[in-house]
């Protein structure tokens, strides 16, 4: 009894948490919703994970429970891997853009980095919030 009591808490942290983000990631969240409301079905009818296990030629409920477990862990790891790929990607092109941005071609063989011109910053049209260290530095 204890046991179901302390799921049933965690299930519905997981149920409150996917109802808050269902405008952030539709997606996930309604995974998540589906997933609680089931397993707090299952926790509290534990015959019908047995059933359904059996239905699936799975032998028991908690083997069921437990491979259920671990495909949506594999496809949560899956997940969390693409979008921290996705912005690795986006930094190393503003890092590139960045970098690109402010580099500058030599023109006279001469003339060292020390004595070339600073790269000329372009100013957005109507930026209201320029400093007066920038003001100065831009023109």
């Amino acid at each position: 009894m204890i046991a179901q009591l302390v799921l049933s808490v965690l299930l519905c942290a997981v149920l409150l948490h996917g109802w808050t983000q269902l405008r952030r990631s539709p997606l996930i969240a309604w995974m998540s919703l589906f997933a609680a409301v089931g397993g707090l079905y299952l926790v509290w009818v534990p015959a019908h994970a047995t059933e359904i296990a059996g239905l699936l030629g799975i032998g028991r409920g908690a083997d069921l429970i437990m491979y259920l477990w671990v495909c949506i862990s594999l496809n949560l790891l899956l997940s969390l891997h693409l979008k921290l790929r996705r912005q690795q990607e986006a930094i190393t092109k503003l890092a590139r853009y960045v970098a690109l941005a402010n580099a500058f071609v030599r023109t006279d063989d001469t003339r060292t980095v020390r004595d070339a011109p600073p790269p000329k910053v372009l100013r957005l049209q109507g930026d209201a919030h320029t400093s007066t260290q920038m003001r100065d530095q831009t023109s």
